[in-house]
């Protein structure tokens, strides 16, 4: 007999990025400040931007906030952006993940297979620099204690 999955927590906070790719680690950072001050029920994971991983962190939770660096055009570095996915045909309204794969892959994926969140908040914040490196450029470390309260706003509202 197996034993039991352990139960599901009532909210997962996903960073999706690479810290090796500049602003790409901006959701990584968020994921680090708010492991500090996470409100109880809620899980915190990392991705790469991979959509079968997206979709298995969030299925079955009854919310989902995926934290991202974005490319939209047009492009205002820094800016923000705070997207509720809960329509069936909604997308990320012209941003694009700074991923070759990635959300707007998950989200699709994740309709198709009926494995998504009851609810799914996308906070991204416009990069600037996507190339090799480490650190994120002055204008998107700048917003990164903003966008992290925002996803705290967000979990506990």
């Amino acid at each position: 007999m197996t034993a039991p999955s352990p139960p599901r927590p009532r909210a997962v906070v996903i960073g999706v990025g690479n810290e090796f790719r500049r602003d790409d680690g901006a959701g990584l950072t968020v994921v680090a400040l708010l492991a500090r001050q996470l409100p109880a029920g809620v899980s915190l994971t990392v991705n790469d931007g991979e959509p079968t991983r997206m979709i298995e962190a969030w299925a079955g939770t009854p919310l989902a906030i995926v934290v991202d660096a974005v490319r939209a055009e047009p492009a205002v570095l820094g800016r923000l952006h705070r997207l509720v996915l809960d329509q069936p045909a909604m997308g990320l309204g012209g941003m694009v993940s700074s991923h070759g794969l990635g959300l707007d892959d998950a989200v699709g994926l994740g309709r198709a297979l009926g494995r998504m969140p009851g609810r799914l908040i996308v906070h991204a914040v416009e990069a600037g620099d996507l190339s090799q490196g480490t650190g994120l450029t002055p204008a998107v470390a700048a917003v990164i204690d903003t966008l992290a309260a925002a996803v705290l706003h967000d979990l506990r509202s």
